[in-house]
């Protein structure tokens, strides 16, 4: 099968003639750089584009498309998954900037421009919902122990192109991973969100965690983002937005320190206490050891200052502005979690890791991050009982 270079499919699909169609996304337009600037990377999932790009090119059956574009985004996340087992070199970004290409692709080719725009909006959707690993989440019926474990997209790419995110290069690395704690089946299952505000508010992390919270088909949920300079569990996250940065679509929410915003779910302001509580087994995980220090985080900011609460009554009356993960996506993912487990399964374990932040690529930090979050994860899951 010939490989066409991503310009050349571009142009094939109706793009402009540079490869850059003005209609894609902040995301989209950024391939064109990261194969200027990490060709080998951005082109090392290659297989799976070109399959999916042949798919389109032949399709002409609207009805069908669905399901095509589930199969492909479910054939990238399991080739990503084992492309990194394989390499061992610690990298998130193949899948991220591979991911791109499919959406570009999709977005411009002539059976999805004929679609009206909801059913676009829904092709999309399935795309990236499989794509980052959700019709992949499959516990084995004699697992003791299922554990859900969320990264995120690198971010602030902008800025650095070659951005990686620890929290990604762990839910890749510990998809289907399975341990013998003391005689009983662990599993991990990831899955891995996106920097965008817009697909918090339309319900990727619910889509995602609560039809596992409903079936109790769940033992414990960790999510997990790149934070400080340590590893910090986040005891209290907050309802609301107040981080003044963009999103990997360089969108800004208007939210501000001094004018937190309530996010949204489908529509409708998101529903909750102004705070909730982290429910991971803090002592056995402050009791794992490894490169980096393990905080256990109570700070968070209201519209009244600064507190660092002892438990949750404590901030009774409160109006959040952060969260002890801070206003962003990563204290957001930790309060929506939390919030589901509250509705639908309130014994169940839930919270937020905090990895150290890094600035470049580096395979034996992000190896050393790695481990010690299965670690943790691990520590957490010696607490959990039948």
């Amino acid at each position: 099968m010939k490989w066409w270079p991503l310009v050349m499919v571009m142009t094939f699909l109706g793009g402009c003639s540079n490869g850059t169609p003005t209609h894609l996304s902040a995301e989209e337009k950024r391939v064109d750089q990261a194969y200027q600037a990490l060709p080998a990377l951005a082109d090392r999932l290659r297989d799976p584009v070109e399959a999916f790009g042949v798919k389109l090119f032949s399709s002409s059956d609207s009805y069908a498309l669905g399901d095509m574009v589930e199969q492909h985004g479910n054939t990238l996340w399991q080739a990503a998954v084992k492309d990194a087992a394989e390499r061992a070199d610690y990298d998130d970004r193949a899948l991220y900037w591979t991911r791109l290409q499919m959406t570009r692709l999709l977005r411009s080719s002539s059976i999805y421009k004929l679609l009206p725009g909801q059913d676009q909006q829904q092709l999309l959707w399935w795309l990236e919902l499989a794509s980052r690993g959700n019709a992949d989440i499959r516990f084995a019926d004699d697992a003791d122990v299922k554990i859900l474990l969320t990264g995120f997209d690198p971010f602030f790419l902008d800025r650095n192109i070659a951005q990686s995110n620890p929290s990604g290069v762990a839910a890749l690395l510990l998809d289907g991973a399975v341990f013998d704690l003391d005689g009983r089946k662990v599993q991990i299952e990831s899955y891995i969100l996106p920097v965008r505000f817009g697909d918090f508010d339309q319900g990727m992390v619910e889509a995602v965690m609560a039809p596992l919270l409903e079936k109790q088909g769940v033992d414990m949920i960790v999510t997990v983002s790149m934070g400080r300079e340590e590893f910090d569990l986040e005891r209290f996250p907050g309802l609301r937005r107040s981080a003044e940065a963009p999103d990997n679509l360089n969108v800004y929410t208007g939210a501000t320190k001094a004018e937190p915003q309530v996010p949204l779910l489908k529509g409708e302001p998101l529903s909750g206490p102004e705070f909730v509580e982290f429910s991971l087994p803090v002592d056995a995980m402050l009791a794992q050891r490894g490169t980096f220090p393990v905080n256990d985080n109570h700070h968070v900011t209201t519209l009244s200052g600064e507190h660092i609460p002892q438990t949750l009554a404590g901030l009774e009356g409160e109006t959040s502005v952060s969260g002890s993960g801070g206003g962003y996506l990563s204290n957001e993912v930790s309060y929506r979690s939390i919030r589901l487990r509250n509705l639908h399964q309130p014994e169940l374990p839930v919270g937020h890791i905090h990895t150290p932040r890094i600035t470049e690529h580096d395979p034996l930090v992000l190896k050393s991050i790695v481990d010690q979050v299965r670690e943790l994860v691990l520590a957490a899951a010696t607490t959990i009982t039948d």
